[in-house]
């Protein structure tokens, strides 16, 4: 393998724009494999979701089914403990060793929230960053040292051969609905048909979720 990307912490097992997302990852950088990684115990969260780690999981592998070069990486669903990103990375990165290139997908939220991150300066040394922006994004609401990694990591042609250290931005597919107000409209008995996968549904409503 040359190029792994990561999609984890905002990907969201039942909102169909988050694989649409993730295949334009996975095809816009031309990486071999890109791993979806649903939550465990995400630290940010006062609450985890209407759903288990364990359904989660499922769900994860019934929305990629037939879909090239996806798969499930379920390691932060087997910890004990809130998950923490750099923690994930450690842990691929020693898998796969030092060459391959090894993408981690965030949001343009998380980028502007990125200081917080525990340890979030060592992300570079063990990953490039895609960011995922919609329109209105601009770099100057950036706070200052983030601002900094966003404008100096950044490569003219964003070649797939570095191992880590760039920041590149990824053009997002349209999506019209967030994975809040698709939960929101289960629970009130409007299931959006259009904006979740048929297994991925069909599953939610075989196990009572999200009521």
């Amino acid at each position: 393998m040359s190029s792994l990307g990561l999609f984890g912490g905002t990907f969201d097992p039942i909102h169909l724009g988050h694989l649409r997302l993730a295949e334009a990852f996975r095809d816009e950088l031309a990486l071999d494999e890109v791993r979806l990684i649903p939550a465990g115990q995400p630290y940010h969260r006062a609450q985890g979701p209407a759903a288990s780690a364990t359904d989660r999981l499922t769900m994860t592998r019934l929305a990629i089914e037939g879909l090239p070069r996806l798969c499930v990486d379920d390691r932060e669903t087997r910890r004990e403990r809130p998950a923490y990103t750099i923690d994930t990375l450690e842990e691929i990165r020693a898998d796969i060793g030092a060459e391959p290139a090894l993408w981690l997908l965030i949001g343009g939220d998380s980028l502007a929230g990125l200081g917080s991150w525990r340890r979030w300066t060592e992300l570079f040394s063990l990953a490039n960053i895609a960011v995922a922006l919609r329109p209105g994004f601009s770099a100057e609401a950036l706070p200052e040292p983030v601002r900094r990694e966003w404008l100096s990591r950044q490569v003219i042609d964003f070649p797939n051969s570095t191992a880590s250290g760039t920041m590149r931005p990824l053009a997002l597919p349209p999506r019209d609905i967030s994975a809040t107000d698709i939960r929101r409209r289960l629970r009130h008995g409007d299931a959006p048909e259009e904006f979740i996968s048929a297994p991925v549904l069909a599953y939610i409503r075989e196990r009572g979720l999200y009521l």
